[in-house]
């Protein structure tokens, strides 16, 4: 048996220990919000919050999980706040346009944000350069990013 911490609940699972947490997620939990794309964490599309970093979910094997928090798309909004600031701003300015890699956008966004909560220009080329977009969003992606960064700044401080 296999425990797993994901998005704030326990799962025991009778998995090979060798089984990329992408297909766990998908395949044994139903939490299909993370996708597949390269198979080898060269894309992004996989990326899910792994103690609070960014990770590729399609090269993690269960082995390497023990005690790890596992956060996906699914587990960003905040069931008493309702959606992330990155969720709310990738809405408001339209970011996706196939939206295929956009949730392993969004979850190294977050994990950007946790780390620098005012990022420059740079520092959000530099942490999103593994995730690929296929539609070349990367312009309203950096936009959505500064715009989370704000309206996080606005209800932190009660504005």
């Amino acid at each position: 048996m296999i425990a797993l911490n994901v998005n704030g609940s326990r799962y025991e699972l009778d998995l090979d220990p060798a089984t990329p947490l992408l297909w766990t997620l998908r395949d044994s939990l139903g939490l299909v919000g993370t996708k597949y794309g390269c198979g080898i964490g060269q894309c992004g599309a996989c990326t899910v919050l792994m103690n609070g970093s960014a990770t590729r979910s399609c090269v993690l094997p269960l082995s390497a999980l023990a005690g790890a928090e596992i956060t996906t798309i699914e587990g960003l909004a905040d069931a008493n706040r309702g959606l992330h600031p990155l969720q709310e701003a990738w809405i408001a300015l339209d970011v996706p346009q196939c939206g295929y890699c956009q949730a392993g956008q969004i979850m190294s966004a977050a994990a950007l944000l946790a780390r620098k909560p005012h990022p420059s220009d740079e520092d959000i080329r530099v942490a999103m350069a593994g995730n690929l977009c296929r539609c070349g969003t990367y312009g309203r992606i950096r936009k959505a990013i500064h715009s989370a960064a704000a309206n996080s700044t606005q209800n932190q401080s009660g504005e």
